[in-house]
């Protein structure tokens, strides 16, 4: 813990990605040819809503981060080059499986294409300011995604009674947030090698706040647009979300410690290596489904 506090000149520009991660994309396929239930997370209204808010944002989010890093891949290192390629091929597929679960939400009745317009909005206003607020607005959203992916696969609590399909698609999904969280901030760190160490604390600082405030807004007003299509609404509605995200099991109440490290000096996604929750991931994946069978049970 030490080292997310101290700060020296070299952690300025430096990576701290480990010299032993390989990004490898697993490409597996979730849920098709089945129902998804409508309430597929164990039959709570409020569990579901809160992941299929998260999830209507994916495709076009993830489609954002693609060209976002893909801007700064000319003069990158190799090592880079290479975990930008993997990152690339990663999202695609998380994009893929994203596009085909929430297709599966809408064939039970739910209308979210007036909540991905918000998602492309926001993408739209984001794209008309110089390309490198993209960028560091997709590094601060991939904080967030490593976040929650990390809280997915370190507490079952999180995913526990939901159709098993989709909670696989949501643990696979973890595994390569982790995997790759390191990718857009090495890029930023490469983009920005001659601006000042103010300049780049204070740019990636503000538009920080600026995704924070935007993320959670529209993400509490999706998760109550998808109650109110389920009858769900008023104060006991808004309660009962608020407790679901803050208290129990409160995947937003723990975002708020590694959110804030984020404002540290000598921030890097890898200050935490969280490597043993996708090694913890692939062991359970393998004792499940042989080699063979893995992607034919997915999908």
């Amino acid at each position: 813990m030490l080292d997310t506090f101290l700060w020296s000149p070299a952690m300025a520009t430096a990576s701290i990605t480990p010299s032993d991660l390989t990004i490898s994309p697993r490409d597996r396929r979730f849920g098709r040819g089945e129902a998804t239930p409508r309430w597929w997370h164990g039959g709570n209204p409020y569990a579901t809503a809160f992941y299929n808010a998260l999830s209507i944002t994916f495709p076009k989010g993830e489609a954002f981060f693609v060209d976002s890093v893909r801007a700064f891949r000319e003069g990158t290192p190799p090592r880079l080059a290479e975990d930008i390629r993997n990152f690339v091929t990663q999202e695609a597929m998380h994009s893929r499986e994203h596009v085909a679960f929430n297709n599966r939400a809408a064939d039970t009745g739910y209308r979210i294409d007036h909540l991905e317009a918000v998602v492309q909005e926001r993408i739209d206003l984001v794209s008309e300011k110089p390309k490198i607020v993209s960028l560091a607005a997709t590094m601060a959203l991939e904080h967030f995604t490593a976040i929650l992916a990390h809280q997915l696969l370190a507490d079952p609590r999180h995913l526990e009674g939901a159709d098993e399909a989709t909670a696989e698609l949501w643990r696979w999904h973890a595994s390569e947030e982790i995997e790759h969280k390191g990718v857009a901030y090495d890029t930023w760190l490469h983009a920005t090698r001659d601006w000042s160490r103010w300049q780049r604390w204070k740019v990636k600082s503000l538009v920080m706040i600026d995704v924070t405030r935007n993320f959670l807004v529209h993400r509490w007003e999706g998760m109550l647009d998808l109650l109110r299509q389920d009858g769900l609404t008023g104060r006991k509605a808004k309660w009962a979300m608020l407790k679901y995200a803050f208290l129990s099991p409160g995947m937003v109440r723990q975002w708020f410690v590694p959110w804030a490290k984020y404002f540290f000096p000598g921030f890097h996604p890898w200050n935490e290596d969280d490597r043993h929750l996708i090694r913890d991931y692939d062991a359970s994946v393998g004792t499940r489904f042989d080699s063979r069978k893995k992607v034919r049970r997915a999908g």
